[in-house]
């Protein structure tokens, strides 16, 4: 592959900013792009070079590291005579980082230069994870490109998994969404049950806490953010479609995180109501 130090991050948004962090920590050379320039600056600023274009940043790097909200924006980054891809050279590797549907990896795969890996790599563990260093990598593409880069990766993840062919880290992405979201209402739910049925929130949920209820979610409620549950179960929805199967509780899901936000779950952990127009 090329030259194995160099690293490019594209995006320096919750997720790209703290990977190039720890990228640059390590001793890796770390060049990066962002609309934002003072997310650049900040990031110059840790010892990072800014580049000028997408194309300027993918020249030079083993490894470009794709973190962007979208499918629309990793096309927009990765392809045309402006994307990345074009300053891609033999032996690099794209690792697409954003929570994307596997038929956007597969374009982009399709549009790589001959000898450009493309790789997809969905992000589990937050924006805590990332600012960390203990992302967990769900990965799908081939498994000996991914052998190559594992020491890029390590300086920012806890755990890499190979879930197989390209896409397939994505398809795991959604499942982990599901689980996520399918979480959230439902503890909420049980809570505010709980509350109308005079039982104290803070006591019940401690209680939860020691027995076979017990979760990650369930122990850091407060800190969800809850912001990208529309894009998640959307996907969930798409590739239930595609293969062809109903997902009664990502549909549950997705109707009470439409009307669950911060304020409401932060309500009812001090045990207030879930929605303030509630009884």
């Amino acid at each position: 592959m090329a030259d194995a130090a160099a690293v490019a991050v594209i995006g320096l948004g919750a997720m790209g900013a703290p990977v190039a962090r720890h990228l640059l920590t390590a001793g890796v050379p770390v060049q990066v792009f962002d609309l934002d320039g003072g997310a650049v600056r900040r990031a110059a600023a840790l010892g990072a070079r800014p580049v000028a274009s997408l194309p300027d940043a993918a020249r030079g790097a083993g490894l470009v590291l794709i973190f962007v909200p979208s499918d629309a924006d990793v096309r927009n980054v990765c392809l045309g005579a402006d994307g990345l891809l074009a300053g891609c050279r033999e032996g690099a590797v794209v690792l697409l980082c954003s929570s994307v549907r596997p038929q956007t990896c597969q374009a982009i795969a399709d549009a790589a230069p001959p000898g450009v890996g493309v790789l997809d790599a969905a992000l589990t563990g937050g924006v805590r994870g990332a600012e960390a260093g203990e992302v967990n990598l769900l990965v799908g593409g081939d498994a000996e490109i991914l052998a190559k880069i594992r020491p890029l990766i390590e300086p920012w993840t806890k755990a890499v998994h190979h879930l197989g062919p390209l896409g397939a880290g994505q398809v795991g992405k959604t499942a982990n969404n599901l689980v996520h979201w399918a979480q959230i209402s439902a503890i909420t739910e049980a809570l505010e049950l709980a509350r109308r049925g005079g039982v104290s929130v803070p006591v019940l949920r401690a209680a939860l806490q020691d027995g076979p209820t017990d979760s990650r979610t369930l122990r850091e409620l407060e800190q969800m953010r809850l912001t990208w549950h529309a894009k998640d179960l959307a996907n969930t929805a798409d590739l239930a479609e595609r293969v062809g199967m109903d997902v009664p509780v990502a549909s549950t899901a997705r109707e009470v995180m439409a009307r669950t936000t911060v304020d409401d779950v932060a309500r009812l952990l001090a045990d207030g109501p879930l929605r303030s127009d509630d009884g």
